[in-house]
């Protein structure tokens, strides 16, 4: 997902999708430590998408509070 859609989204939302690739982080890691992993580009990528998402919250939150 770009960065330009993560936008788009509400706080709430971003949050929820933080949570899903938390998760989907977790699974990943298991798969690997258990041998069954086959993409291991997904990890990075997840990893860089948590990353997007967070990014986009903080500034989320600093717009708000210098609004106020």
């Amino acid at each position: 997902m770009s960065a330009n859609e993560l936008r788009d989204k509400t706080p709430d939302q971003l949050r929820e999708e933080l949570a899903n690739l938390k998760k989907e982080s977790f699974n990943l890691r298991f798969q690997q430590a258990t041998g069954q992993l086959e993409n291991t580009a997904r990890m990075r990528l997840v990893r860089r998408e948590a990353a997007r998402v967070k990014t986009i919250l903080n500034e989320k939150a600093a717009a708000a509070a210098s609004e106020e």
